[in-house]
């Protein structure tokens, strides 16, 4: 580990945070002289200290242990590339309109790849109202189900979240023609139809 790339790291998130010296050190039950140690590389932080360390300065542990933090391209707002994530661990849903580090539960994230739309996931599509009535044939129980339905079009995305034990359906907007439905099954993963509102 280099110290002196890890220290100057802690000095530039502590300054994007507006933070003393003393304030990181009281935050970690240490002394504001350590704090000022690493940031001149003197030394790195104890292992027992990281976790705390990087929740303090909102940081990714394994960036901050690397001593750099890799940015992005910036965001062209390409909202139809948008990307979605699923923690296994919590089911938390998670997107991006571009790379990212998406963690959750500890557990860097992939971003899911979407298969073809199959025949045992079919859908129905019905006009009620001003909506699209989308209905999905598919069980929902709690072992496998229909975790989410996402409409992307070129400048929004709506996500529809379901549950077991609830209808497998979901009402989209007429207005929002043109893009592309989503749905992930907790067993068969993401799938991707173009074609249904066209």
């Amino acid at each position: 580990m280099d110290c002196a790339k890890v220290g100057r790291l802690i000095f530039q998130l502590r300054k994007e945070k507006g933070l003393t010296q003393q304030q990181v050190a009281d935050l970690l039950n240490i002394s504001n002289k350590t704090i000022s140690k690493w940031e001149c590389g003197l030394g790195c932080p104890d292992v027992t200290l990281w976790s705390e360390l990087s929740t303090v300065l909102g940081a990714d542990i394994q960036n901050m242990l690397e001593g750099k933090l890799d940015p992005n391209l910036p965001d062209v707002g390409k909202i139809y590339k948008t990307q979605f994530y699923v923690c296994p661990a919590c089911g938390n849903i998670l997107t991006s309109t571009g790379n990212a580090s998406i963690t959750c539960c500890g557990r860097k994230l992939r971003p899911l790849k979407p298969g073809p739309y199959t025949t045992e996931h079919e859908m129905t599509v019905a006009e009620m109202d001003i909506d699209y009535y989308v209905s999905i044939r598919h069980i929902m129980t709690k072992d496998h189900y229909i975790t989410f339905v996402a409409y992307v079009l070129y400048d929004r995305v709506l996500l529809i979240r379901l549950y077991p034990e609830q209808s497998a359906e979901a009402r989209i907007p007429m207005t929002m023609k043109g893009g592309d439905l989503y749905l992930y099954c907790t067993k068969h993963g993401l799938q991707k139809n173009s074609n249904l509102f066209n």
